[in-house]
């Protein structure tokens, strides 16, 4: 929905997406950066500029438009000629399942992730994709950022279209969840020699000050938000901690013993995930009694005093990223795969080249704490995607915050002409992945 528009185009179906009206910040979804119709203009640019994989989502309501009903052949034939068209490129496909845009019938009658139909719906969409595309798609992942199930975004993202909002739904959706993705995880490595794993949205927490409440609230965030997921992804089975508190405040999450075993099937060929930032956690912000789910809604502070920021307080700190890929393989030893990087700011294009050296400063931050973690550390990395090569609206709708190296000409209500305009980092990016990480100056 980020990047496709064509709502309704070809036999799409609408997604929760759909109807979303613009607001003061934000661009409705009806055109996005017009990617179904100007995709070949966006490969090249990938192509030119040295780049060999591109990560993108299968859209549920354009190749299954009610969800769970028939299959729309013209979106299914979208998606066969974007894999083609990449792949004579040079260009590696990774595939994203969902990417939080439920079709709208599954919304409207099931409430979304809190059914089980909306499970079985998924996971039929989800085999007929891997059945289609699998032997030219290499890595697959199912959820976009699995651990916002398990945080209040849950809500935002999973289909919810009805409830009160309380832990226990809270707790079903992310079983659900989980459940949907070891179901398909299992069939593509029963019947592909594909590749796939669990993806993060992974936000490295660290305790506020030397009080030992702040590290222990650290601890728990991590194991909530991150461990219990990759004790799946992983392991096959959830987190002990969890667990323990699941039965002690008597939630279920409408886990049931043939669910465990499914799960306990469940492996990663890699651990993937988004990182953006840092936070700190102050736990005399959080009131007594609070799920550690919700401790970074509470008392999660916006600012580092040690480190820089931009304009909506997202905190870069790339010795974070090298710590996590570091502390998760020696937890997991899984390869780690960083598949979203990248820093957001407002910018405006007046006929010449933006200057974004800030953008080329964070990504050569990062790529060279990957390479410590690579070099120094020992930790196996497939690969690592920015966020990303073209300006999109952001999740939350906002085309202002700009992501890209290459400049999508349009705002939030003014779709201008489109032009595809690349930035100065996209040249400095050139070096990048032609010398393979070894030029980063």
């Amino acid at each position: 929905m980020q990047t496709e528009g064509a709502d309704q185009e070809d036999g799409k179906g609408k997604s929760v997406y759909s109807d979303r009206p613009a607001t003061a910040n934000a661009s409705d979804w009806q055109v996005a950066i017009d990617e179904y119709h100007r995709y070949p203009e966006d490969i090249a640019l990938m192509k030119a500029a040295g780049m060999n994989c591109y990560r993108f989502q299968i859209s549920w309501s354009r190749v299954c438009p009610t969800g769970d009903g028939d299959f729309n052949e013209a979106g299914i034939a979208f998606y066969a000629k974007l894999i083609d068209d990449l792949l004579a490129a040079g260009i590696t496909p990774m595939v994203c399942l969902y990417h939080f845009d439920m079709p709208l019938a599954l919304a409207k009658q099931y409430n979304g992730f809190m059914s089980r139909h909306v499970v079985e719906a998924f996971v039929r969409y989800a085999k007929a994709m891997i059945d289609r595309f699998a032997d030219k798609v290499p890595y697959w992942l199912t959820f976009n950022e699995q651990n916002l199930y398990f945080q209040p975004d849950a809500f935002l993202i999973s289909g919810y279209d009805h409830g009160n909002r309380s832990l226990s739904d809270l707790y079903t959706i992310n079983h659900h969840v989980m459940l949907a993705h070891a179901t398909v995880a299992n069939y593509l490595h029963a019947t592909t020699h594909a590749q796939i794993g669990g993806m993060l949205a992974y936000v490295q927490t660290y305790p506020a000050s030397p009080d030992p409440q702040d590290a222990l609230y650290a601890q728990q965030i991590d194991e909530f938000l991150n461990r219990n997921q990759l004790d799946v992804f992983v392991n096959g089975h959830y987190s002990s901690q969890v667990m323990r508190y699941m039965a002690n405040h008597d939630i279920d999450g409408d886990i049931q013993d043939a669910d465990l075993a499914i799960l306990a099937e469940c492996h990663s060929d890699y651990i993937a995930f988004s990182y953006y930032q840092s936070t700190l956690i102050d736990s005399h912000h959080v009131p007594i009694g609070t799920a550690p789910n919700n401790y970074l809604a509470a008392g999660g502070l916006t600012q580092n005093p040690t480190l820089p920021a931009n304009e909506w307080h997202w905190v870069v700190d790339p010795t974070g990223f090298r710590n996590l890929m570091t502390s998760v393989y020696n937890s997991y030893h899984t390869p780690m795969f960083p598949v979203e990087n990248g820093l957001g700011v407002r910018e405006q294009y007046d006929g010449k080249p933006i200057n974004d050296d800030y953008r080329i400063a964070y990504h050569r931050a990062h790529l060279q704490a990957l390479k410590a973690a690579y070099g120094e550390d020992g930790v196996p990395i497939i690969g690592y995607l920015g966020w990303g090569l073209i300006d999109i609206p952001s999740s939350s709708g906002n085309m202002d915050k700009r992501y890209g190296l290459v400049y999508v000409d349009r705002t939030n209500h003014d779709l201008r002409t489109l032009a595809r305009i690349p930035k100065r980092s996209y040249e400095w990016f050139k070096q990048v992945t032609m010398s393979n990480g070894e030029r980063l100056d």
